[in-house]
């Protein structure tokens, strides 16, 4: 028998059963294709560095300590559940404590964030652990070098910390991730070795600071995956939502394990995992953090797909019947308010709040149902037009919910023409792809690309056509995306009237 432990759960198992044999018996959250992290702990050696984290009322913060640290370590042990005795504009004092540094009645310059030991009096009975707000020159009856280190992360935590915060902890930061002996697999014949730690997911606490963030975030893992688009030493992240908005909501440190959304600038809607402390950022908005499997996130390989779990999981019910949609929400607590057509087997295009978070904290969804009929259910041509189907979902919000709204804008004889509602044509350029040969067939989906005026129109045509697109284009001016999978929906619409698009594979 050999013991080994499965996202936190200890299990005792024959010596000669595989990876698959341990998901079964333990019975784990485990997404089929996706990489599993095993630590073998047996080699496992741990490497202190000269960096702290600094646990206070108001956050953490981490430093560096640099220089002889002898100081530091003859005196560290004071370093806890200390009050914060007095600040000022330069500087704030943790204390007293009992030393017996040699003071020098002298001035000493400071830099901004420096960590320094200073006294009250020159009396070594009233000792403190100081930190340099700004930059400035000083006599706080220190030692001869009193500058033992400085704040390299969390420095928007030091503005906040007032008189009567604590200093609450301090502890090494240990580098064990570049020593462990680790593997990541797909294979689930993988042999299993006593003391192996073995990570199949990994879990994300969001915060209510962040509900748009928390909600790109779903949107990004609704197949409950993440996948590790590029990869550094201090962060991993998912690039499938770069390009699509989400507003800034919350500063914080991008500590290990925060989940951060990119909000401006080159990667906007890039989503990012934290593997070591980095500052805040203007345009990182933190959404989230890492409550379980840590070890997975930092050791996942470049394109590598993760499981992934998050508290609180979506509440999204559009593309539900009202009926399955009342079952959903009773079972998370949760209220139906049904507008629009109100049968049970409507479905679901809109809800409001529009958000998981928002939704929770009102206890309940207003939801507007339409008859099946304004479905239309469409297979795109992904392989054929990946550029066009990106402005197009990027349009229609498909990319982080199940349907999107198409209004139509003009139909003549068997075609129809839309507009989608989100202006999306200075996304992307629409560069001809994937434009007709011979004849378009009836029910495909035409967007008119930038060769043509009226680039970004979308239409579809109920008969064959061997002479112009499904927007009335020309071919050149044409690029296919899919085709509608019940065009006789379509029949009897007009213009004005909304259909929504749904994507099946």
């Amino acid at each position: 028998m050999i013991s080994i432990e499965i996202n936190g759960q200890k299990l005792e198992i024959k010596d000669d059963l595989l990876l698959k044999n341990a998901l079964e018996i333990s019975k784990t959250f485990y997404i089929p294709g996706t990489t599993t992290g095993i630590l073998k702990t047996s080699g496992k050696k741990e490497e202190a560095t000269s960096e702290y984290k600094i646990l206070t009322t108001k956050g953490e913060l981490k430093i560096e300590l640099f220089g002889d640290s002898t100081l530091w370590t003859k005196f560290s042990h004071f370093f806890k559940d200390l009050k914060a005795h007095w600040e000022s504009r330069y500087a704030i004092a943790f204390g007293p404590f009992e030393t017996d540094i040699t003071v020098e009645r002298s001035e000493q310059k400071y830099n901004r964030y420096d960590i320094f030991l200073g006294t009250g009096g020159y009396d070594q009975k009233n000792s403190y652990l100081m930190i340099a707000k700004d930059k400035h020159i000083s006599d706080y009856g220190g030692p001869k070098g009193a500058v033992l280190g400085k704040v390299i992360s969390g420095k928007n935590i030091i503005a906040n910390l007032k008189q009567g915060d604590t200093l609450l902890k301090i502890e090494p930061v240990i580098k064990w991730e570049t020593l462990l002996n680790k593997i990541t697999t797909e294979d689930l014949n993988t042999p299993l070795e006593d003391g192996m730690k073995i990570f199949t997911y990994f879990n994300v606490d969001l915060i209510n600071e962040s509900p748009e963030g928390a909600e790109h975030f779903l949107a990004l893992i609704r197949r409950k995956t993440f996948h590790v688009g590029t990869f550094s030493n201090s962060f991993i992240s998912d690039n499938a939502l770069q390009g699509e908005g989400c507003p800034y909501e919350h500063w914080d440190a991008r500590s290990e394990g925060s989940v951060v959304v990119r909000t401006d600038g080159q990667g906007n809607g890039r989503v990012y995992i934290y593997k070591e402390d980095r500052t805040s950022s203007p345009v990182h908005s933190v959404v989230g953090h890492v409550s379980h499997g840590i070890e997975l996130v930092k050791i996942a390989p470049p394109g590598s797909n993760l499981g992934v779990v998050a508290n609180p999981e979506r509440v999204m019910v559009q593309g539900m019947t009202f009926k399955d949609a009342e079952k959903v929400l009773n079972l998370r607590g949760l209220k139906l308010e049904r507008r629009g057509y109100t049968g049970d087997d409507a479905i679901v295009v809109e809800q409001v709040p529009d958000t998981t978070i928002g939704i929770i904290a009102e206890g309940g969804v207003t939801a507007l149902g339409v008859k099946a009929d304004k479905i239309i259910n469409v297979k795109f041509y992904d392989d054929l037009a990946p550029i066009t189907l990106d402005f197009f979902r990027h349009s229609l919000r498909l990319k982080d919910r199940p349907l999107g709204p198409l209004p139509i804008i003009y139909t003549y004889e068997n075609t129809f023409l839309f507009r989608p509602e989100k202006e999306a044509q200075t996304y992307k350029e629409i560069n001809p792809e994937n434009t007709p040969k011979g004849k378009v067939k009836a029910g495909e989906i035409g967007v008119t690309n930038q060769a043509a005026k009226r680039y970004g129109m979308v239409g579809v045509k109920l008969v064959d056509d061997d002479k112009y697109g499904p927007t009335g284009e020309k071919f050149e001016s044409t690029n296919i995306i899919g085709k509608v999978l019940e065009p006789e929906r379509l029949k009897g619409m007009k213009a004005d009237d909304i259909i929504y698009i749904r994507e099946v594979s």
